[in-house]
């Protein structure tokens, strides 16, 4: 059989791979069955935890909004209750970030709601 050289097409497709395995151990970043396998499944972890990272942002957002409400006496469910009955429209990411940094106001937070 007559030598096969590989066209412009997959040595681009190769390099591209290569350069997306840059940074993996071993055989994956340069042997390219290997780098394909590792690049897809690179893809599919990274697709999956751009959606978890979202969920764990928002658990640890009621962590810290639960932790600064126990402080002040009320529980998590009894505070974003009360805010909602008052009509008070602030995310649990700002919430958060006020219990953490700004006790004092996030203590006029849960007093206004109470009331």
């Amino acid at each position: 059989m007559p030598r096969v050289k590989r066209g412009k097409r997959f040595l681009q497709r190769r390099t591209r791979i290569l350069k997306r395995t840059k940074g993996f151990g071993g055989r994956l970043k340069k042997l390219i069955r290997a780098a394909k396998v590792a690049d897809i499944k690179a893809g599919a972890h990274a697709y999956r935890d751009r959606r978890v990272k979202k969920r764990v942002n928002r658990r640890a957002s009621a962590v810290r909004i639960n932790a600064g409400a126990r402080e002040n006496g009320v529980s998590y469910s009894v505070l974003m209750g009360n805010l909602k009955k008052k009509g008070i429209k602030l995310n649990r990411t700002v919430l958060a970030q006020i219990a953490n940094t700004m006790p004092e106001v996030f203590k006029k937070l849960v007093a206004a709601s109470t009331k």
